[in-house]
């Protein structure tokens, strides 16, 4: 049943809005007024795009904008760029709903139903009409949720459609919601302990760029209005000043000059396997971001074999939340290997790219037949590193941060000072 996004004003006269399914527009109107509401426009959405009414615009396709055409291709080479953290707590209190309902026997369609009911946000309820309409259709769950990449990833599809296989999909659901919930809570955790660094770097700058664009200028002019002889480092605070005033203009240039390029080079195959490469390879971000990547790829290999999803299939879906091309490429090359008959244990180890450890435990697992659980113990293990890592990185980060802020400062003050003092001498 299609859906109509509807316009007009309730029985008080105030303006109002809302969504319908109907069979037609003329339908939607009549359900609308059946409400008491007086509806001034009517338009068909299809996966939340707006489809003009006419001569058979409803049967073409909704045309993608270049965005969306370059995130396709970019999934359809496997990059897998993640949702924001908004979207990941929808997801996350989608599925955890829907699992409580299935597992209470009611249907799919009736279960989703009820969540759209009490959805309040548009552009979800939207979403969920449209789930509900392909599984009416005749379509599973999965194969709905992948009409929707930008709220459900592979991860979801493959623990969704290997729950419908096995029967228990209101278990993988529960077991997808805990997964994200906890995937959200770290990368927050982590987010929230880099905040402080960022904000003070960033406050720091501005009054140093304050200091220099706008008060040197004014001391240095009563300076020289004296005649008094500028040391050397206020000479060269006199220059950084007129430079900044001058040409920042050709600052900002450079930085988004250098922003374009960078973001060219990381846009390709070859100069993004070439930075996250040196990124693995700086002293204390390369580890926490290993950490991380590991953390990341052994609770989610871990929830897709409780959820039944075959070990070559959970390698394929590994490899897109991983966030570094260097460690995507190893897991394709050990994916490869598995296929040729070896186990998972040793092309890891030989890999050089993810820890000896890893290996050994992963080898551990499979002859104990409790692979599944050993990944657990390594996602947990490796999550708790993460953030032991986090908070090494911030402390180590915050005196540095500190201490080249005060250089900066102290540098302003004593070329202020000097000539100041020497011309009181001179008095």
């Amino acid at each position: 049943m299609p859906i109509y996004e509807w316009k007009g004003f309730d029985a008080k006269g105030k303006k109002t809005s809302g969504i319908i399914d109907a069979d037609s527009e003329r339908d939607a109107r009549t359900k609308c007024k059946r409400n008491g509401n007086l509806v001034t426009n009517v338009v068909e959405t299809r996966g939340g795009k707006k489809v003009k009414s006419g001569s058979g615009e409803k049967n073409k396709p909704v045309k993608k904008s270049k965005l969306q055409k370059r995130l396709d291709a970019a999934r359809g080479r496997g990059a897998g760029a993640p949702r924001s953290n908004a979207k990941t707590e929808d997801v996350a209190t989608f599925t955890r709903q829907l699992a409580t309902l299935t597992k209470a026997g009611i249907p799919i369609t009736e279960a989703l139903r009820a969540i759209i009911e009490q959805t309040e946000n548009k552009r979800l309820s939207i979403l969920f009409r449209d789930i509900r309409e392909r599984i009416s259709q005749g379509s599973p769950l999965a194969d709905a949720m992948a009409a929707h990449p930008d709220y459900f990833d592979e991860l979801n599809v493959s623990m969704v459609r290997a729950g419908e296989a096995s029967g228990h999909l209101d278990e993988v659901l529960m077991k997808m919601s805990n997964f994200m919930q906890e995937q959200a809570r770290v990368r927050n955790k982590v987010s929230a302990a880099m905040t402080y660094p960022m904000v003070m770097l960033a406050v720091g700058l501005l009054v140093v760029a304050l200091l220099i664009g706008f008060v040197v200028p004014k001391i240095t002019v009563m300076l020289a209005n004296q005649g008094t002889e500028l040391p050397l480092p206020t000479q060269i605070l006199q220059g950084a000043s007129d430079f900044l005033i001058g040409y920042w203009w050709l600052l900002i240039f450079l930085v988004i000059l250098c922003l374009l390029g960078f973001n060219m080079v990381y846009s390709s195959d070859k100069g993004r396997l070439k930075i996250d490469t040196m990124l693995l390879r700086i002293p204390v971000v390369g580890d926490l971001i290993r950490k991380q990547a590991i953390a990341r790829f052994s609770q989610t290999f871990a929830t897709l074999l409780t959820s039944g999803v075959p070990v070559v299939r959970c390698l394929e879906v590994n490899r897109t939340v991983l966030g570094n091309r260097l460690m995507e490429n190893t897991i394709t090359d050990v994916r490869e290997k598995i296929l040729e008959g070896a186990d998972i244990a040793g092309p890891i180890k030989a890999s050089g790219v993810f820890p000896p450890l890893l290996g050994y435990m992963i080898a551990v697992g499979e002859q104990s037949g409790e692979l599944d659980l050993m990944m657990e113990q390594i996602g947990d293990s490796y999550q708790e590193e993460v953030e032991i890592a986090t908070q090494k990185f911030t402390s180590l980060i915050e005196p540095i941060l500190i201490l080249i802020l005060a250089v900066m400062v102290g540098f302003i003050i004593l070329a202020i000072l000097w000539p100041v003092l020497q011309m009181t001498q001179n008095f």
